[in-house]
């Protein structure tokens, strides 16, 4: 089992479900493209990972990641599998680009135990943006 994952924010996505029209609007052939200007260092250990998408400071979903491929103009595809599983929310702050994730942090599949993601999400948003959680 693959003991790397990334996270990255699905950006224009203010909802889980704009996050799956976005996923089913982008596939092609059973596969979603997500382009970067840069490979990864450890892109061999992500293979069979998953790519975790943060939605309202939270981890809502994840794909998995199938493949790197160059793109003619120097960028980088990052290939998923099109199938996204909804997770459990949990907590995580919203970044630039791709962040790696170690299994070991992995979000649990039964949900957060500090009961963050039980919040609305404005109200976690805004206790965010004060640096309260």
């Amino acid at each position: 089992m693959p003991n790397l994952n990334l996270t990255k924010v699905a950006f224009g996505c203010r909802t889980i479900e704009a996050l799956e029209k976005r996923v089913v609007a982008r596939a092609r052939d059973g596969e979603v493209r997500i382009v970067t200007r840069m490979r990864p260092k450890r892109a061999d250990e992500l293979i069979g990972g998953s790519i975790y998408w943060i939605v309202k400071h939270r981890l809502v979903g994840r794909q998995e990641i199938l493949r790197f491929e160059e793109r003619k103009d120097g960028r980088i595809d990052i290939v998923l599998s099109a199938a996204l599983e909804l997770i459990p929310p949990h907590p995580k702050r919203a970044h630039q680009g791709w962040r790696y994730l170690e299994a070991a942090k992995e979000p649990d599949a039964n949900g957060d135990d500090s009961g963050l993601s039980e919040l609305p999400p404005l109200l976690y948003t805004r206790l965010a943006s004060l640096a309260l959680v």
